[in-house]
């Protein structure tokens, strides 16, 4: 069974709000959880003018560490959070061999 990290929305129509759960891949998005390991809320509170984010640390390590793969929006958060490392800034461009040789030289 592939388990992926991901949102799955509530909330009102126009303030929604996320919880971070494991589910299966081929769930629908509102679908019942494995397990819900934190919530997301993307809209700021107006005094303290910060997104709130909840996050079990060890769960969501233990999904993690067994596999499961994370959407690209909780990617993001977990890079945030320091769980994952950060990927490269352009992971698509290629150097060419003189290019690489010559920062090597220096």
């Amino acid at each position: 069974m592939a388990v992926r990290i991901r949102f799955a929305r509530h909330g009102l129509r126009n303030r929604p709000m996320f919880h971070i759960v494991a589910m299966n891949a081929r769930s629908k998005r509102d679908g019942k959880p494995l397990e819900t390991l934190g919530a997301f809320n993307p809209h700021p509170n107006m005094e303290e003018k910060a997104k709130h984010i909840t996050l079990d640390f060890a769960r969501t390590k233990y999904w993690l560490g067994v596999g499961a793969q994370p959407t690209d929006g909780v990617r993001f958060l977990l890079e945030r959070a320091g769980l994952l490392p950060p990927r490269p800034l352009y992971p698509n461009v290629r150097r060419s061999a003189a290019a690489a040789a010559a920062t090597q030289g220096n």
